[in-house]
């Protein structure tokens, strides 16, 4: 089952496509694929900001796609919101998702996490 993120830019509603995350230590911001789960010190971003993305100066942009689509809604989706729905009649909060067929959790780090999927 899959969930719909926000961008992460406060008043944006839109669909989030692309996931922001920084390298501090190389003065590097990396622009990539939506992130198979939100992760702490990371931003979902629309195709919108995605693509006005700009950096500090002296930092450099790594843009791992040249361009992010917002993807058409999918037969999950409403599948997505009633499983939501009725978590939150329940009170309870939901059970993390599981990874998707052939990818791995290989290590983590405080926050971060390693995954391998079966072509790597």
């Amino acid at each position: 089952m899959r969930s719909v993120r926000q961008c992460s830019r406060t008043a944006c509603t839109q669909a989030a496509v692309a996931t922001l995350t920084y390298v501090y230590a190389d003065s590097t911001a990396v622009l990539g694929p939506l992130a198979q789960r939100a992760e702490p010190h990371s931003y979902d971003l629309c195709s919108v900001h995605a693509g006005r993305l700009t950096a500090p100066r002296g930092w450099e942009v790594v843009r791992l796609q040249p361009e992010f689509d917002t993807p058409s809604p999918s037969k999950d989706d409403l599948s997505a919101l009633a499983e939501a729905v009725r978590e939150a009649g329940r009170g309870g909060r939901p059970a993390p998702a599981p990874e998707p067929d052939g990818v791995t959790e290989t290590a983590r780090r405080g926050h971060l996490r390693v995954l391998r999927g079966d072509s790597d």
